[in-house]
């Protein structure tokens, strides 16, 4: 919940003091880049989810990354003085402006709705679990009433078709991403994984068009190239993206 103060420090003009503010919202991301937004989204999110972040255009610009049904869209926020710019529209505040979309379209060629912000800190259990993402915004509620909630970060599962390493069969396979390991079992109700692919030693994953089968993508290892299918491309480029960040993630942890 949003108190009387926050609302008034979101609005003050010294330098610093909004970025204090808005450090205290759980759902404003500072540094997450465009592209990790769009990879927390799609994985983790639904339609609706929603998070703020610092845009790179400017000083006093942010971003307002909102979930559709398959896709992410970025909104350009300018903060000033005294309010809140987007678009034509100027609020007073960041809460008004989030209580005013709350239950109309924020655009209304894309009828995106804002939901359920997306919280900063998701921290990942010891063991796999997943905790589906919650809308607590109905009808005639407020932003005050929203619940910030997400599973595990970087987690996802789902039926993908595998082409075998010595046979080239292809075969429908149960598929858990957890951590920096992608597991995959012969069926869901299986307990034990046919194989653990160990994400440090993958080199790229990318959409691949050389196999007969469509919307296909591709993950290469040292040792071998693995070749997986979804039943849409919505669904394969969420892998994709998906994996390239945690990827991405490893390569930073290695520098730092």
């Amino acid at each position: 919940m949003m108190s009387d103060s926050f609302t008034d420090e979101l609005c003050r003009g010294r330098a610093g003091s909004q970025e204090v503010g808005l450090f205290e919202l759980d759902w404003y991301h500072h540094n997450l880049s465009r592209h990790a937004a769009e990879a927390l989204l799609l994985s983790n999110g639904e339609d609706g989810s929603y998070l703020l972040r610092k845009s790179h255009d400017g000083p006093e610009l942010y971003a307002l990354s909102v979930r559709g049904k398959d896709s992410v869209k970025h909104f350009q926020i300018e903060r000033t003085k005294d309010s809140i710019k987007f678009g034509f529209n100027e609020f007073r505040s960041l809460p008004e402006f989030v209580s005013h979309f709350a239950n109309q379209p924020l655009i209304g060629s894309t009828l995106l709705i804002l939901k359920t912000p997306y919280p900063r800190k998701v921290e990942e259990p010891s063991i796999y679990e997943s905790v589906r993402v919650h809308t607590a915004m109905q009808s005639g509620r407020t932003e005050n009433d929203l619940v910030s909630e997400a599973r595990s970060l970087g987690t996802k599962e789902g039926y993908l078709t595998k082409q075998g390493g010595r046979v080239k069969s292809w075969k429908t396979r149960w598929f858990i991403l957890h951590r920096n390991e992608l597991k995959y079992f012969k069926d869901k109700m299986s307990t034990e994984p046919i194989k653990t692919l160990d994400l440090t030693e993958c080199t790229g994953v990318q959409f691949d068009y050389s196999q007969e089968k469509i919307n296909c993508f591709c993950l290469v290892f040292p040792e071998r190239t693995y070749y997986v299918c979804t039943k849409t491309g919505v669904e394969a480029d969420e892998w994709i993206k998906l994996i390239r960040w945690k990827l991405s993630q490893m390569k930073k942890a290695s520098k730092s």
